[in-house]
């Protein structure tokens, strides 16, 4: 009897369990936010423009746009243990570091909303030193939002408005 009514009960919770985590899946919602102000942001450069650096010790337009790419697919590729499928490009042209934006961003949207709360609160090795997997996270979204807000300096530079911020 006792095993008949702690089944019930597990099939009772079940539903709770197989239901999306709504700080992901609010973490997933600004993530998306963030890709479609990067993009924005990225697109607003000039193609002839991409290798503009405001001084010779910056990035160039297009490569600090290449790292937000590649620096977030590994940051998510940590969190699964596979390796990243997001490459440092062969040029920084616009239509190569804005094809390389999208499928990073989308690479790691596709991760964010499936991430288990074992792999939430694991700790990860980072070059920052030892993360949750939530701290992980935070830390891409900040990233992403450090090298983005330099970009819009770029734009500023060569007389560009940036888009409106978006979160």
């Amino acid at each position: 009897m006792k095993t008949i009514l702690l089944s019930l009960a597990a099939l009772a919770v079940a539903p709770v369990f197989a239901q999306e985590n709504p700080m992901l899946a609010k973490l997933a919602g600004h993530w998306n936010t963030s890709k479609q102000f990067t993009l924005a942001v990225a697109d607003q450069m000039p193609a002839a423009d991409y290798s503009f650096k405001p001084n010779k010790d910056e990035m160039s337009f297009g490569e600090q746009m290449a790292h937000i790419a590649t620096s977030n697919a590994y940051f998510f590729s940590v969190l699964t243990g596979e390796k990243s499928p997001i490459a440092k490009p062969a040029d920084y042209e616009k239509a190569t570091v804005m094809k390389l934006l999208g499928d990073s961003f989308d690479y790691c949207a596709g991760i964010l909303p499936k991430l288990t709360p074992e792999q939430l609160h694991g700790i990860y090795d980072t070059p920052d030193g030892k993360m949750t997997g939530f701290e992980v996270i935070l830390f891409a979204m900040d990233h992403t939002a450090h090298h983005r807000g330099q970009t819009e300096v770029y734009l500023r530079v060569k007389n560009i408005k940036p888009t409106d911020y978006r979160f």
